[in-house]
């Protein structure tokens, strides 16, 4: 096991048809620390796979370092820098049964004089033979151990004969994670893998990769676009827009308190309402001549800004159904989704006629066009400056996050 360091790490495209350059990444500085699963997401083109594939080897950085563990491997080949890589797509051997496919990296692992390579090819082909006339080749007899070692982890045992062509899609995934880990890399790398599966299968798999992650305890980097995959796999989120980091922290603390709008949108499903707001004295904002209370840490942080015009963030959960008052705002429902064990509603405030989104109960039923009241928690908001980023608090609203034990 190993931790992974990109040091002010740049990537560079050669402009197209005398094009101007395109800039991927933009002078990126990331930790990922010793056993952990970092998910990293964002927009696409936001320099995600670009930065897999130059930890793989299969792109070299235009300026910066890469270090896994002590070692820089900036400028090694892809087979020495101990790690290994789960595609989108696969990339299986189609002439490869399962077991050829995990054992394909084992097999090229160490360099073999020309007597070992004969020994090798032979022994599968004359284990056949009556009287244990058999070659013998211990290196194959390692190998073929470790396959049914990882056959067994990812309950591949009765397919190992079987051609990918005949295997499911979920099938195919394990085989290529199987493949991946009958190595020991110190280091996963997962490209979008569950991508392809439809739901049902997304959700089995994500499960297997959490569980197989925490039992080898192997530091992992997880490219994802799924808003569900990124809060439920991952110890730490990686938040990448236009090549630069925008946030690194636990889920929920990317979740509750974004570091700036752009994260405040991108996470959470639906993303964060946002409201223009002013503030007008400690502890309270106003919105489109209404006054509405602010408690925490963030109703000290205003006691110096009165009169500062800033954007205000709610999550959906933070807006609810109240009675009609002078203080709660004034609504009229224009969508309602039914989630089953909820409904999302989609209202516009008659202050200001900012559309806000708003978590409800099944039993709710409420049509569009009708006029509600909302209630905001004075707990709820988030803050951000003319700027986009986050009103620095007085004091931080969570210890520091400790990854657990693996």
């Amino acid at each position: 096991m190993a931790d992974v360091r990109f040091q002010q790490v740049c990537k560079t495209y050669p402009g197209r048809r005398g094009g101007d350059p395109v800039s991927v990444l933009r002078s990126l500085d990331l930790h990922v620390r010793d056993g952990e699963f970092l998910v990293l997401v964002g927009p696409s083109g936001c320099g995600k796979s670009t930065l897999l594939r130059l930890l793989a080897g299969l792109e070299r950085p235009s300026s910066g370092a890469i270090l896994v563990g002590d070692r820089a491997v900036t400028d090694l080949r892809p087979a020495q820098r101990d790690v290994a890589m789960v595609f989108q797509s696969y990339a299986l051997y189609p002439h490869l049964t399962v077991a050829g496919n995990i054992g394909f990296g084992l097999r090229r692992s160490r360099p073999r004089t020309p007597l070992q390579q004969l020994q090798d090819s032979l022994h599968p082909l004359s284990r056949r033979l009556p009287g244990g006339r058999g070659l013998a080749s211990p290196r194959e007899a390692r190998i073929e151990q470790r396959i049914a070692e990882v056959a067994a982890t990812l309950e591949l045992d009765a397919l190992l004969e079987r051609l990918p062509k005949e295997l499911s899609g979920g099938q195919k995934q394990r085989v290529a994670l199987g493949r991946a880990i009958a190595r020991q890399p110190a280091v996963f790398l997962m490209d979008e893998p569950l991508s392809n599966l439809d739901a049902k299968l997304r959700t089995g798999t994500r499960t297997q990769i959490v569980d197989l992650q925490r039992r080898l305890g192997t530091t992992t980097l997880y490219v994802t676009h799924d808003q569900v995959e990124a809060m439920t796999m991952g110890h730490r989120i990686a938040v990448l827009h236009a090549g630069e980091l925008q946030q690194l922290g636990t889920p929920m603390e990317l979740y509750q308190w974004p570091a700036n709008l752009f994260v405040a949108q991108f996470i959470g499903s639906p993303p964060m309402n946002l409201l223009p707001v002013e503030v007008v004295g400690a502890g309270q904002l106003q919105l489109a001549g209404h006054r509405l209370p602010v408690e925490g840490p963030l109703g000290e942080a205003l006691a110096s800004r009165q009169g500062h015009q800033l954007t205000g963030g709610l999550r959906a959960e933070h807006l609810h159904l109240a009675p009609a008052t002078n203080r709660n705002l004034r609504a009229t429902v224009s969508h309602s989704e039914a989630l089953g064990n909820e409904q999302l509603l989609t209202c516009q405030l008659e202050a200001g006629d900012h559309l806000v989104q708003l978590r409800v109960g099944p039993e709710e039923r409420l049509q569009p066009g009708s006029s509600i009241h909302l209630e905001v928690d004075p707990g709820g908001w988030r803050l951000f400056g003319s700027d986009g980023l986050a009103l620095p608090l007085p004091k931080a609203p969570h210890p520091e996050p400790v990854l657990p034990r693996l």
